[in-house]
């Protein structure tokens, strides 16, 4: 490495004159809001062309090193990781002073780049002009690219902030549209008293809770729960709901509905998606409830004498096979006072400290114990016990209740 050269007054003119020129250039393309490959060819250029630098490398830190600007070497070193020995380094040093492979030898100095005592980069030049080696040329060397790098960085948390804000507010319009699928309001008449309960997971959930009227006699109501969670969940189930609606104009045939659900959904889903759904039509004057169990959590069916049913008879989860491979809808006749729990396994799949799950058995002796209370409180007092059943949980799912009294 050639010694030290102090420059004469004429090349500190010219010296000063290249680095203002070289700072003007960083500056203007900075503020021009340049892409970073930009950024990182209008570094490189200045550095060759204003500065007079022949051979340079750029790592940075960017999850991991990086190189990326490599210019005037034979080897790539966009293939080569940085030495630990490098890596270590916070002050201006020769390579010759440093314990490297030979090819690292190819430049003179490796010059960190440090933003609020954090490395960002190294800078490593070689083929320098003499009198770049006084440290003072070499400090506007760093000074420069770190106005660079620390303007790279902060382009970069903007963009972050606008990704971040612009998926924010596509949660916040999925989490509208969500609650619209849900329905108004739910009958508490002579015949039955329906009542539903949501709890999201997350700020959007994948469960879905529907009633609708099919005529003066005739209702149908469901429930359903998307594998997965987030905007995916929430569109495919939009669909489902947009689907079940339409389909209900055409026909209350539960074999047709159910087929032309599972057809929507195999066209539909994203992301190998599918949904598991209970969907049972009530008639009001012979009491006969058919449904369709696709897949879902069974039913309760509790009967006034405190036995009961499980609803677990239909068809398998709705958007996996093209046509389903078996169907059938149940038929049962539903006796006064009885009570029917439909819900999501965000509700049974709950654990104790030694592992106990909650289950289908725990949600029987809950109803059995607490069939009088009302609609409300009852859930409100079911999702109490699973608090109590472990104190610690946090529900790692949704959780969707809908009960309808026969009266």
């Amino acid at each position: 490495m050639p010694d030290i050269t102090t420059p004469n007054t004429q090349q500190e003119l010219n010296l000063k004159k290249l680095e203002l020129s070289a700072l003007l250039e960083i500056t203007q393309a900075i503020n021009d809001n340049l892409p970073e490959p930009a950024l990182y060819k209008i570094y490189r250029f200045t550095l060759l062309a204003q500065l007079q630098i022949s051979r340079l490398v750029l790592f940075v830190h960017d999850e991991s090193w990086e190189c990326k600007v490599c210019f005037g070497t034979e080897q790539d070193f966009t293939k080569q990781p940085l030495p630990d020995v490098i890596r270590n380094l916070r002050e201006i040093t020769k390579t010759a002073k440093l314990q490297v492979d030979k090819k690292w030898r190819t430049f003179d100095i490796v010059i960190p780049i440090v933003h609020n005592g954090k490395v960002l980069a190294f800078v490593m030049i070689g083929k320098i002009q003499p009198y770049y080696h006084n440290l003072g040329a070499l400090g506007f060397v760093q000074t420069v690219s770190n106005i660079m790098l620390v303007a790279i960085e902060n382009h970069k948390m903007a963009r972050q902030r606008l990704a971040q804000e612009s998926i924010r507010r596509e949660i916040e319009i999925a989490r509208e549209v969500q609650t619209m699928l849900f329905p108004k309001s739910l009958p508490n008449d002579s015949d039955v008293a329906i009542h539903a309960s949501y709890i999201p997971h997350s700020s959007i959930g994948g469960d879905y809770y529907d009633f609708i009227e099919i005529d003066q006699d005739q209702f149908l109501f469901c429930v359903a729960d998307v594998s997965g969670k987030g905007v995916p969940a929430s569109l495919l189930m939009s669909n489902f709901q947009a689907g079940l609606r339409t389909i209900l104009r055409q026909t209350s045939d539960l074999n047709t509905v159910v087929a032309e659900l599972n057809n929507l959904i195999y066209r539909n889903a994203i992301a190998e998606k599918f949904i598991t759904t209970f969907l049972a039509l009530y008639n009001r004057q012979t009491r006969e409830l058919s449904y369709v169990n696709a897949g879902h959590n069974s039913p309760i069916l509790l009967y006034e004498n405190n036995t009961h049913l499980l609803l677990n008879e239909g068809c398998t989860m709705l958007g996996v096979f093209d046509v389903l491979p078996f169907m059938s809808v149940a038929k049962v006749t539903v006796p006064k006072n009885a009570v029917l729990l439909c819900y999501t396994d965000g509700l049974t799949e709950v654990f104790d400290e030694d592992e106990a799950e909650f289950g289908i058995e725990g949600t029987i002796e809950f109803l059995k114990r607490n069939r009088f209370l009302s609609s409300k409180m009852m859930h409100l007092q079911l999702l109490r016990e699973i608090n109590l059943y472990n104190e610690e949980v946090r529900f790692n799912d949704d959780i969707t209740l809908l009960s309808c009294r026969f009266k």
